[in-house]
């Protein structure tokens, strides 16, 4: 923890209030402009991602009907030969269609964590970030409104990024989706404003984010939709 601190933890602390620093010791400014600054540099390997996501989604959708029958079939069966049989047919239709199911763009998301982590715990921890206020709140007492916001921002942010999941696993996805805001206004609740504050900033950039994969990496159901749209208009 103590080299984690020392190359992660730190350097974000002195960040933020250098920046701060800029903006007459406006910290929540420092804490938003840092925010998207991360965001930012991490925008490459998110969107690697959403290329991945978009080429996975589209072939899922494809391999839907056939993967729905092969399942019906193992619940129905309860011969062990026959089981293995339709498991091995199931992976042959991954290999027909290029599909791997464990390759879902993971890596970028374990890439970005240390750092998101990192950045986190230097809003948390840093004594001088909570000696200051911004706009209506104090950056180190809780505040029921930015709370609030936060939850509102990363709700509508899963509805935004809930379309970009192949249709086969959305509903799995649903209830780890909808846990996320209410995990960050539990957590928040309880913690300085500038936690929540950092999850305003960077959620209301992953709605941008999402946006500009959909539209760099469209799926066949997206154009559709776009269509639709363009015929009601």
């Amino acid at each position: 923890m103590n080299a984690f601190n020392t190359y992660f933890i730190e350097p974000f602390t002195e960040l933020i209030i250098w920046t701060s620093h800029l903006f007459h010791d406006n910290y929540g400014l420092g804490i938003i402009l840092v925010t998207l600054l991360v965001r930012i540099i991490l925008l490459p390997l998110m969107l690697k991602q959403y290329k991945t996501q978009a080429t996975m989604k589209e072939k899922m959708d494809v391999l839907k009907p056939e993967m729905d029958a092969i399942q019906k079939k193992l619940k129905e069966t309860k011969d062990i030969k026959e089981q293995q049989a339709l498991q091995k047919e199931m992976m042959g239709l991954y290999q027909k269609h290029g599909v791997n199911p464990l390759n879902m763009g993971c890596l970028p998301m374990l890439i970005q964590m240390p750092i998101l982590m990192a950045f986190y715990y230097a809003i948390r921890d840093s004594h001088e970030i909570a000696t200051h206020s911004f706009l209506w709140f104090s950056l180190g007492e809780s505040d029921i409104w930015i709370t609030a916001l936060a939850g509102i921002v990363y709700y509508l942010q899963f509805k935004v990024s809930f379309s970009t999941i192949p249709t086969a696993q959305q509903q799995q996805m649903k209830f780890m989706g909808l846990l996320s805001p209410i995990m960050i206004v539990f957590v928040s609740l309880n913690a300085p404003a500038a936690l929540p504050l950092y999850w305003v900033s960077g959620g209301i950039f992953l709605i941008f984010q999402t946006y500009l994969g959909r539209k760099l990496y469209p799926t066949p159901n997206s154009n559709q939709m776009n269509t639709v749209n363009i015929e009601k208009t």
